[in-house]
């Protein structure tokens, strides 16, 4: 198993073991780190490598949010980058109680990568069509992502677990 950390994050996976397929040809991502497991995977599929399935916990989907939003996320994180990384991991909590996560150098070039991502369908699809395996993870009270069009969209091509409680970290209280 191959797993890609959120935004500013390392060794989080461990919020998601009850989740996790340990198989070798499995490859994670959490939020941010979901569309770079994306990237490895079709990488690893161009190449005629097996992977089998395809876990995003989260993904990080923020396509539905306007241009303003985007730009007041950057100028937070060039102002403040210590303040915005506190706050942004406190929202990834919420509504529950904020737990240590361990952190990782992260830079304006990756948030705004993250920011401006979009889920193409058709690429998606196209994996599944090669045999891919895609599940998807999302929390009911996450206050990060557009659960329900992140719903919606992965609905098409994937296993949606829907977990009603559940914050960005897919925590419950």
């Amino acid at each position: 198993m191959k797993f890609y950390s959120g935004f500013s994050l390392k060794n989080e996976h461990c919020y998601f073991k009850e989740y996790i397929n340990s198989s070798e040809y499995t490859v994670c991502g959490f939020s941010y780190g979901a569309i770079k497991a994306l990237g490895y995977v079709q990488e690893m599929l161009g190449q005629k490598k097996r992977v089998d399935r395809l876990q995003l916990f989260s993904p990080a989907f923020f396509q539905t949010k306007d241009e303003k939003f985007k730009k007041l996320q950057l100028l937070g994180y060039r102002k403040n980058q210590d303040s915005y990384l506190r706050e942004f991991i406190a929202s990834c909590f919420s509504p529950y109680e904020k737990k240590i996560v361990e952190h990782s150098k992260s830079s304006i070039e990756e948030l705004e990568e993250l920011l401006r991502y979009e889920w193409d369908i058709d690429e998606l699809k196209e994996l599944v069509r090669k045999g891919l395996k895609i599940e998807v993870y999302l929390g009911g009270e996450d206050r990060v992502i557009d659960v329900q069009r992140a719903r919606e969209l992965f609905l098409e091509v994937a296993t949606v677990t829907y977990i009603k409680e559940a914050n960005h970290f897919l925590l419950t209280n």
